[in-house]
């Protein structure tokens, strides 16, 4: 019972410093937001490496392997997305 809640103390800063949306279950985590332009891909990208950051700190990592970009709507600008230096696949 001790496990979720220090789960929960141990997660609970990895949204300060974010601008995108966050949400987190488990042992799963989501950065959303939307990206009309190629600046709100910058900033998408710039909170994966704050999270990045963050990991390292913690001496954490994420399984960039599983890490995938999904794209809504019919306009895509055609950003690339990365964490520890490896891009991601784009899920359509």
């Amino acid at each position: 019972m001790l496990g979720p809640l220090l789960f929960l103390v141990f997660m609970n800063d990895l949204e300060d410093d974010v601008t995108s949306n966050v949400l987190m279950f488990a042992d799963d985590t989501k950065l959303y937001r939307i990206v009309n332009d190629v600046l709100h891909g910058q900033r998408l990208q710039q909170d994966l490496e704050i999270i990045v950051e963050w990991a390292v700190k913690w001496q954490m990592t994420f399984n960039v392997e599983k890490c995938k970009v999904v794209h809504y709507g019919k306009d895509k600008i055609g950003f690339k997305y990365s964490m520890y230096g490896q891009i991601w696949e784009l899920l359509s």
